[in-house]
């Protein structure tokens, strides 16, 4: 599921033409972690990523659960 998860960030990200430095710069969030599925992401991180992205836990989590 993580990985799936993971997968949908760097979807997200790569739509919107964003490296993962643009988007650390902007969050302090290490997408690159989170896309390797190697950090487990707390609920905290996931609504950041959902406000930066500016999409609902649902449509962020769809198809992952």
């Amino acid at each position: 599921m993580l990985l799936e998860l993971a997968n949908r960030i760097k979807t997200l990200r790569n739509e919107r033409n964003l490296t993962q430095a643009v988007c650390y710069e902007d969050t302090g969030i290490n997408f690159g972690r989170i896309e390797r599925g190697v950090r487990d992401i707390s609920f905290t991180t996931l609504v950041k990523i959902c406000k930066y992205f500016n999409v609902s836990m649902n449509e962020l989590l769809k198809d992952t659960f």
